[in-house]
């Protein structure tokens, strides 16, 4: 079964530097119904101004994605690390035990695009810890490219959960079909452009739940940008934050 969800029926915040569209409840969206899918508790597609961004912060148990689809997103953190992410680039910061971080657009003239997501790790109070990767454009041309998964197979970041993400490119006559292993759960999110999975079509900024499915066809893409999240087949009820 694939749930759809449409851009539009996303939350909203809109900040004035910064403009947020919610796929699960957050900061002051709440909606029971939309309070993470397994383990993957936030995928927030958010915009910001130049020159602004989130100030420092904590984090605490949490594994914290920064996906950046146009312009350069600057990050620091209290374990030293400083870094400039841009297209391509994937970065994960383990919180664990406890972090102070800030994001913020390194651009004096132009927007960052990008997704901040939010996996709920396996364990507590582990040890903090960053992580970065630059995923080259013809890895993920016509094929999904697995960029984060618990062993780090591939190249690809460790997270502190039983879960994958994969991200694609599809254009034209570009398709992949992706088997999921029996009893898994699956995320999909398109990051922009537009693309048909299963016979159903997609937009930029939708999102759909996937249950007892064996495979996820992908094709017809139109300038598509895709992640696909391999999920523990569970049903967790988040709590408010």
């Amino acid at each position: 079964m694939i749930e759809q969800r449409l851009s539009e029926q996303r939350g909203l915040g809109d900040h004035g530097w910064l403009h947020s569209r919610h796929t699960f409840s957050f900061a002051n969206y709440w909606d029971p119904k939309q309070s993470g899918f397994s383990d993957l508790l936030v995928i927030n597609d958010d915009r910001v101004a130049a020159s602004r961004g989130f100030g420092a912060h904590p984090h605490s148990n949490m594994e914290i994605l920064s996906y950046v689809l146009e312009g350069a997103l600057e990050h620091k953190d209290s374990m030293g690390t400083g870094s400039v992410i841009v297209p391509g680039d994937v970065q994960l910061m383990s919180a664990g035990s406890g972090v102070t971080h800030s994001e913020f657009n390194h651009s004096k003239s132009d927007g960052v695009h990008f997704l901040q997501i939010w996996i709920v790790p396996a364990e507590k109070g582990t040890q903090p810890g960053y992580q970065q990767i630059s995923v080259p454009e013809s890895e993920k041309r016509g094929q999904l490219r697995l960029i984060v998964s618990p062993e780090g197979e591939g190249n690809s970041l460790t997270v502190r959960q039983d879960m994958r993400l994969y991200a694609g490119l599809f254009d034209g006559e570009e398709a992949q079909t992706f088997t999921l292993d029996e009893d898994r759960y699956a995320y999909i999110h398109v990051a922009r452009g537009s693309v048909t999975v299963n016979g159903i079509r997609f937009n930029a900024g939708d999102g759909a739940r996937v249950r007892n499915e064996k495979s996820l066809a992908f094709s017809e893409g139109d300038n598509a940008e895709v992640l696909l999240f391999d999920l523990r087949p569970v049903e967790v009820n988040h709590p408010s934050r």
